[in-house]
Order: C-alpha cells, then structure tokens, then sequence
C-alpha cells in the first residue's frame, strides 16, 4: 500500500541508512552505495560526501540524484525519492556534527568527527529537491 504524503516524509525523516544512485555514464550502471542524508519533512534532501569524489562527480554531471530508504521492521517498508540537485555547498564541522549525531549514539559523534575530519579530508554538501516520489508499506510478511 503507497504511504500518504505525511507518512513518506516522516519515514524519510526518521535515520535510516539509504542506498544513493546515480547515473553513472553510457555503458555502465547506476552507481548505489549507502549513505547518510539529512532530511526534514517538506525540505530538501542532503548528503555529505568528499570533494572530488566519484559521487559528487556523477552527481555534478547528472544534475539529479536518487535516495532509497527502507526497513524491515515492524514492517517492510520503502520511501524512493529522486530530484534535482539545488545546491552544493563546502562541507562544514558542523554540517557533519549533526549527520553524525543523526547516525550515532551521542557519546561517538566527538570522536568520529574528530575522525572524519582528519581522516576523510574536505567534503561537500550536495542538496536535493524531492521532486518523484514512490513508497509502500508491504505489512508484515
């Protein structure tokens, strides 16, 4: 069954681990691999990632990019969306504070932005705007 507006927003809001895709050029496939994203019920989706990645790379030629979010519990359910990129901004301490404390238990998010910001080099914020949508809730199977 599709969620209703409400219902898909609020899932997407909620700190799952989604699966981007993004076109990856003639001759090959999308490129999916997991990621954290920040999203707010009627705004836009953002992801961090690095500067000069093959994400932001492919994301820059594309223009548009695609998120999956999904669970299994209590039932199985997904939230597609796809859009148009608005903006790419430099990444920020603070900008990555608060994915990680989206993702982690808050004794971690110190010591992994401490982590990441030696370790994974500058980054860049790419925004969203969530233009297709496409969800269900498969009930428990």
């Amino acid at each position: 069954m599709a969620l209703t507006r409400e219902e898909r927003e609020q899932f997407l809001a909620q700190p799952h681990v989604a699966a981007i895709a993004i076109d990856a050029g003639d001759d090959r496939a999308p490129l999916s691999v997991p990621i954290w994203y920040q999203y707010e019920p009627g705004g836009e989706v953002w992801i961090l990632t690095g500067r000069g990645s093959r994400k932001q790379r492919l994301i820059e030629a594309a223009g548009r990019f695609s998120l999956l979010a999904d669970r299994v519990e209590p039932t199985v359910r997904y939230v597609h969306v796809e859009g148009p990129v608005t903006r790419t901004e430099s990444g920020t301490p603070e900008a990555l504070r608060e994915l990680a404390a989206r993702y982690l238990p808050a004794e971690k998010v110190d010591g992994y932005v401490e982590f990441a910001l030696k370790d994974h080099g500058e980054s860049v914020v790419i925004h969203m705007q969530p233009q297709h949508w496409l969800s269900s809730d498969l009930g428990r199977l």
